[in-house]
């Protein structure tokens, strides 16, 4: 039986908190659609996606106006992409991203993932090509996102492709300009990518998936946030149990989700990631959640503890709700894309370096932030290598998204639009890390990684 106290609960959280389900995101594998001639390899990949994800975004209207439950992105995740590049004797990689676009706009899908490449041990066949053709792939795209995976804690991490990756980054920047660099919001560097992550712009199929999966991802920092506002009088201890049991009730509704999508689509669930992903909407942030709990602002001492605090308690609440919590699942922190980060790196409370510690706690890592346009390839390629160096030791997923803003300095602003918001340029150290980056070769695995 439902409980009345219930249901109406969950009404107050979408209708005043932003409680939603931020993605259905469908996994398809192209691993069938491999070709040694790239045309008709893109035939294939367009004929699968469109055959496998035709009823995707019907099926999710249906059950968001059943429910009530607002569904933010239908979504796409592909095979990475170079792994079908590797059979292709032509160096015109980007005929796959023009296939993909065409695919989503036939299907309706808000984004397409899986333009990616795993190299965390080295470059295979296929995989250098794919990372050059990015900065292209995603300027002629609008749909088409892009990552690529330079660490894990049992490879370490491939310093050349970590070197190649900041140059990437830049000209995609670049090839986007007239579009407030939009192409690198696309693009993520990976160190410990998982396979089955619905969240943009990282999302790919991982060859260990079957052949279509519905995986979730639930977000509701407004519902934690309000929560928060009436613990007046608890302690951490208190905070922390009101916090899982809050990140059950918002698990609950993605397994609700996933299920009816996967039972309507005739496709097996895969899983469900509750991330606190937050929006540009007031009272949608994650940062304002951390000031609830007694921060003056975000960035301020005590941020990181407070962070960890919430990344934990969302995980163990999570994993109560759902036999099948995966993908990233914790605390997301995208400058852009949360208003109250957004205000406290106007302010300069919150840098980068801030961010750096924070995200050794939290789910991901830097995402979303602006940086000088001026800014060397090499100090690019340095971040990177910095934030997957804190995924590998710790064994935990790690990201790198930034933009670049081509023609703007410090304070200047970027907007996106949409989920994507926009934000300050950030400060960045450019002392040079060039003889660094520029050795090459790969960071040896960490002691931990030898578990067998």
């Amino acid at each position: 039986m439902f409980d009345t106290h219930d249901i109406l609960e969950t009404i107050t959280m979408i209708q005043d908190e932003n409680l939603d389900i931020r993605t259905v995101t469908m996994g398809v594998s192209l691993l069938d659609c491999v070709d040694s001639d790239i045309d008709a390899a893109c035939g294939k990949v367009y004929d699968k996606i469109v055959r496998m994800a035709a009823e995707l975004v019907p099926v999710c209207e249906q059950i968001e106006k059943e429910y009530g439950i607002p569904i933010i992105n239908k979504r796409i995740a592909v095979t990475p992409i170079a792994m079908l590049a590797a059979a292709c004797q032509t160096s015109r990689i980007v005929k796959f991203a023009q296939a993909l676009e065409r695919a989503a706009r036939t299907v309706g899908v808000n984004f397409i993932g899986g333009y990616s490449a795993l190299v965390q041990k080295g470059f295979a066949a296929g995989d250098y090509a794919l990372i050059e053709s990015i900065p292209e792939a995603l300027d002629s795209t609008e749909h088409v996102c892009a990552s690529v995976n330079i660490g894990s804690t049992k490879a370490g991490i491939n310093m050349d492709a970590v070197e190649m990756m900041g140059r990437i980054v830049q000209q995609t920047a670049q090839r986007t300009a007239d579009r407030d660099c939009i192409g690198a919001a696309k693009l993520v560097v990976f160190c410990n990518a998982p396979e089955d992550n619905p969240f943009m712009a990282g999302a790919f199929h991982g060859p260990g998936e079957p052949d279509c999966v519905i995986n979730v991802g639930v977000s509701g920092p407004g519902v934690v946030r309000a929560a928060l506002a009436k613990s007046d009088g608890l302690d951490i201890s208190g905070v922390a149990d009101l916090i899982k049991r809050t990140a059950f009730k918002i698990t609950r509704m993605g397994q609700l989700v996933a299920k009816e999508a996967s039972r309507r689509l005739c496709v097996p669930a895969g899983i469900v990631d509750l991330s606190l992903a937050p929006t540009p909407a007031v009272g949608d942030s994650v940062a304002h959640i951390l000031e609830e709990m007694g921060l003056e602002t975000c960035g301020a001492c005590g941020t990181t503890a407070c962070l960890a605090l919430l990344n934990d308690a969302v995980k163990k609440g999570g994993v109560m709700a759902s036999s099948h919590v995966g993908g990233l699942s914790g605390a997301f922190i995208p400058v852009t894309e949360d208003a109250g980060m957004i205000d406290a790196a106007r302010s300069g409370a919150l840098t980068i370096e801030k961010l750096e510690a924070m995200t050794a706690v939290c789910s991901v890592g830097l995402d979303m932030i602006n940086i000088p346009g001026d800014t060397p390839p090499e100090v690019i390629s340095a971040i990177i290598a910095d934030e997957a160096a804190i995924g590998m030791v710790n064994s935990k997923t790690t990201a790198v998204r930034l933009i670049p803003a081509i023609g703007k300095q410090v304070g200047d602003e970027l907007s996106f639009g949409g989920l994507l918001g926009g934000g300050p340029v950030m400060r960045v150290n450019t002392a040079s890390p060039s003889v660094f980056i520029h050795r090459g070769g790969r960071i040896p695995a960490p002691l931990q990684s030898l578990k067998n």
